[in-house]
């Protein structure tokens, strides 16, 4: 089915012949870019909207959904393979398939993609990458990793130095509702109250806006979302008790009409995301993902990265169906290229 169908579209990437100027194929015969996907329904509907299929299938490319009752090596032939699903039999079903199919791409290694299930592990390759250049300076808040027994966090806390108030997150970050709420201690004794596994992290005030930064491959977009608010001294000295909220980011309305402050609204700068991506691409060996940013407020260039998430809710960024059909297509033609060079 997916051969046949290779040969209807007069679109995609070309099969032999020469390029003229500017990179397009100069040849009438150009071949099908086949997409296999195994998603959750959920990231189905999310991603696979109408607009991103009806501009796939005008520059050829066509997204097929991966049947989980069949070997997934007698399905395709796919050129790229999407996913975003859990569980170790699937990671161990996709990393055959990638030993025996270095063909296709597959997005992204089920090794790699477990790293940022880990908060611990997420945020330790921007840590140690503690980049400062005349740009900016990006590092994560100071944090610790609390595994069992609540009753030892207020001693624990106090021993490594961390400052009220605290934000604690679940340990495991696997894409479910729980592993993205999150809870606010304002006061030592509250903090016997939360529910190990944890990480936890030093509150940043950071102007009540985070940014969320989009990567698809060498592509950055960037939006405001409204985040929890800044915590003044005098509200932490009045304030006890632990507060819980959703997951901020996804829940928290775009915060790109509101009249914001100007030092609160401005974007990080261009060449301090670029470096940063950049490295991150290559430290993480992921092309899809996305990092959860705050400015430091009272600072113009202190940054802060608290969170990255891999395949994250593309259909929420602008023009996203744009840059993901032009990503996928030079994912493909680099190959080509590659194998005919």
């Amino acid at each position: 089915m997916v051969r046949e169908m290779r040969e209807e579209m007069p679109y995609g990437i070309e099969e032999g012949g020469r390029e003229e100027e500017g990179g397009f194929p100069n040849t009438s015969h150009k071949r099908l870019v086949v997409v296999g996907y195994a998603l959750t329904s959920k990231k189905i509907k999310s991603f696979l909207q109408p607009k991103l299929e009806v501009l796939a299938r005008k520059k050829g490319i066509l997204f097929v959904a991966i049947d989980h009752n069949k070997p997934l090596s007698d399905q395709g032939p796919f050129d790229i393979v999407l996913h975003k699903l859990s569980g170790k039999e699937w990671r161990q079903i996709l990393e055959d398939y990638r030993q025996t199919h270095p063909e296709v791409t597959v997005l992204d290694p089920p090794d790699a993609i477990q790293r940022l299930h880990n908060r611990q592990s997420m945020l330790q390759a921007v840590a140690d990458l503690n980049l400062s250049d005349s740009y900016g300076k990006v590092g994560v808040p100071k944090q610790l990793v609390v595994k069992k027994d609540a009753s030892s966090i207020p001693d624990a806390v106090t021993n490594f130095g961390l400052k009220l108030p605290i934000v604690a997150k679940p340990l495991v970050n696997d894409g479910s509702k729980k592993s993205h709420e999150l809870s606010l201690a304002y006061d030592r004794y509250s903090l016997q109250k939360l529910d190990p596994p944890l990480v936890l992290q030093e509150f940043v005030n950071h102007g009540g806006v985070l940014f969320k930064v989009y990567i698809v491959g060498e592509a950055i977009k960037v939006v405001r979302r409204f985040s929890l608010p800044d915590v003044t001294k005098r509200e932490l000295s009045k304030t006890a008790g632990v507060y819980r909220f959703p997951r901020v980011s996804c829940a928290a309305a775009s915060a790109e009409d509101a009249d914001l402050d100007p030092c609160i609204a401005e974007l990080p700068p261009r060449p301090l995301l670029e470096k940063l991506a950049k490295e991150l691409r290559r430290r993480l060996g992921l092309r899809l993902f996305n990092l959860d940013m705050i400015r430091e407020h009272g600072t113009s260039d202190r940054f802060y990265v608290i969170d990255i998430n891999y395949f994250p809710g593309y259909g929420k960024m602008p023009e996203y169906e744009h840059i993901f059909t032009d990503f996928l297509l030079s994912l493909v033609k680099g190959k080509h290229k590659k194998r005919s060079g």
